[in-house]
Formats: structure tokens, C-alpha cells, sequence
């Protein structure tokens, strides 16, 4: 994301002689000829975990499990969430950057685990933590320009998860975020348990949206920072449908980003109603927020503005993780209010 009034957001050694020592270990064992090779690939196959091996396709980038990963690093708050709430804090080694509050139920097993940085950490910290995974939450965990390249880890070992609402692959909806539960439930040999969750989140959907049922599609511009311009939710985020389904139209879903930025001449004209602020870290407060919308004369005539009328919503529940079931209902309420009386 982007700071509030600005858009947009070794061990080689080591490495080096665990590497020599696994190339003498082949080396010894093939010396010792090849009669029980038979014996010792059908005791590996029957040691394999049921479910594995695993194959899955994310973001272009083909990884096939033998195993579940067990010692995780996670990149941004909402994939840590999503590892925390299927019961997998004991695979857990690292996270970095929190964006907002972590979940009261969540917290305590959030605060349990080493944080390598407040932002992205660099790579050869998260080596330090010596992962077998890594998941990142926004396209910038896997950065090129800052060494964090998926081939790099690819290179060092270790494999690679990205949240697919960073995929490209067009606007992103609830389903995407039931998808992600059920595919980091499947790497991790969990899939039961993330059945439940996704059971869990449809519905608290399926309540939010039935209070609204039939009721005006509001219209909804999505603040999350900016002066010149402002920096708003696109079309192809979660957020446009996180808006769809709480009863309201993002005025901005014709914009072919997950994010961006937009002239305040066109928040003028399109009118919204309601104004969606996000809320995270490092960002302004909320109140800093809402200060500088209403300050604006030429805001002054549009309805939200002149209305005051402004749902906050904290970034991470926006994206694909656990907490977008969250938000559905917190809108539905912020949009129509008479409908929860």
C-alpha cells in the first residue's frame, strides 16, 4: 500500500556444506550398489503422508509436495492469519509487516512467533530463519528489484506461495478467497480442516448478504490514501466484491487494477454515498483520514461527504484471507444500517 498524502505502496557457506555433505551421502550409498534400491523407494512411497504428494499451480509457478512444509515464514498479515486459523502455528517460524490489529482470537498465537520485519524483510533474513516455505501476501513479498525473486528461493530450496488476488488473472471474488483456504489446507495436509473454515465464512456471507437482500445498490468510493489523487480499490481486488455482496457498487470497478489512482474530479462526478476508508499501519489514522476528505472544498457536494458518512474497514480484511467474511457484514452494516435495526 501507500503512505497517507503519497500513492502506492549468508548463509551460502552453511548452505555450501550441507549440499557437499548430501552429495556424499548419495555418492556413499550408490557405492554400496543398487540391489535395495527397489526396497528403499517402496519404503519412501509408504512413509509418504496420505494426500501427498501434492501438485499445485500458483501464479504460474508449478510446485509439487512430498510432504507439508514445516517450517514457514509468512510475508504480510493475511496469510499469517489464514496458517493461524487452520491450526498450523506450529509450522510457523517467521512473519513480517503487520498491516492492522491481528484478530483478538488470533493474537496470542500471532505474538508467539519471531517478527523478522515491520516491512518486506530482506532475503537473506528470512534465510536466517531457514524455511522450506515461504507465502506472501502482496506481489511485492516476491520482489525482484530487492533479491526476494520466487527463483531466488527456488535456487536457495525453498518454495513459494503467493495469495492469488496478486495472480492477475482477472477481478477477484469471494470464491478466490475460499479457493486460497482450501489450497494452503491441502499443501499442509489439512484439508478437512479447511473445508470447516470456508463452511464457517459462507456463512457469515450468506447472513450479511440476506439482511440487504433487495435493498439499493450503494455507491462506494474506497479511500485508502493520497493527496493529488487518491489511491482507491479497482476492479480487480477483492474489495469490488466485498462492496457486491454488503449491497453496493464500487464507483471505481472499471478500474483494471487491483489497485490504484484516480483524479478527485472523478470522485466528484461519480457521487458516491458512502466512503469505504481503509485502515493500516503506516498510513495516517483514520481520523487524519477522514480530516483531510472533509477539508476539501471541492468534495464539499458530494454525498458522502456532505452526509459524513464513512465505513472503516482495516486493509487486511479486504483481502483474500480469512477476515473478507468479516467485512461483508461490517459494510453490509455501514451501507444499510436501517437493515440490522
Amino acid at each position: 500500500m501507500s503512505q497517507l498524502f503519497t500513492p502506492a505502496r549468508t548463509r551460502g557457506f552453511l548452505r555450501a556444506t550441507a549440499a557437499a555433505v548430501a552429495l556424499s551421502s548419495v555418492l556413499l550409498t550408490a557405492a554400496c550398489g543398487t540391489s535395495d534400491d527397489g526396497d528403499r523407494d517402496a519404503k519412501a512411497t509408504a512413509a509418504a503422508p496420505a494426500g501427498f504428494p501434492v501438485t499445485i499451480d500458483n501464479c504460474g509457478v508449478k510446485t509439487t509436495y512430498d510432504e507439508p512444509p514445516s517450517r514457514v515464514v509468512t510475508i504480510h498479515q493475511h496469510p499469517a492469519e489464514l496458517m493461524l486459523a487452520l491450526g498450523l502455528k506450529d509450522r510457523m517460524v517467521g512473519t513480517a509487516f503487520p498491516d492492522s490489529a491481528v484478530l483478538p482470537e488470533l493474537r496470542k498465537d500471532y505474538e508467539a512467533i519471531p517478527e523478522l520485519a515491520k516491512k518486506e524483510p530482506s532475503f537473506e533474513k528470512i534465510l536466517d530463519a531457514e524455511p522450506d516455505f515461504v507465502y506472501g501476501g502482496y506481489g511485492s513479498a516476491f520482489s525482484e528489484n530487492e533479491g526476494r525473486s520466487r527463483k531466488a528461493f527456488a535456487d536457495a530450496g525453498i518454495d513459494t506461495y503467493l495469495n492469488r488476488e496478486y495472480c492477475g488473472k482477472g477481478q477477484v471474488t469471494m470464491k478466490d478467497t475460499y479457493d486460497e483456504i482450501r489450497t494452503i489446507g491441502k499443501i499442509f495436509g489439512v484439508p478437512e480442516r479447511a473445508d470447516k473454515l470456508v463452511t464457517e465464512l459462507q456463512g457469515r456471507v450468506a447472513k450479511a448478504t440476506a439482511e440487504v437482500e433487495g435493498e439499493h445498490e450503494v455507491p462506494v468510493f474506497v479511500y485508502d490514501s493520497g493527496d493529488k489523487s487518491a489511491f482507491t480499490a479497482g476492479g480487480k481486488g477483492l474489495g469490488t466484491d466485498l462492496i457486491r455482496l454488503a449491497g453496493g457498487e464500487n464507483v471505481f470497478a472499471d478500474l483494471d487494477d487491483v489497485f490504484g489512482d484516480v483524479s478527485w474530479e472523478q470522485v466528484v462526478e461519480r457521487r458516491p454515498e458512502v466512503i469505504a476508508i481503509y485502515d493500516y499501519a503506516g498510513a495516517g489514522s483514520v481520523e487524519e483520514k477522514k480530516k483531510f476528505l472533509l477539508s476539501q472544498p471541492a468534495l464539499a457536494d458530494v454525498p458522502a461527504i456532505r452526509n459524513k458518512r464513512f465505513v472503516v474497514l482495516p486493509l487486511t480484511a479486504t483481502l483474500v484471507g480469512i477476515r473478507s467474511a468479516y467485512a461483508v457484514e461490517d459494510l453490509a452494516r455501514g451501507l444499510h444500517p436501517e437493515s440490522f435495526r
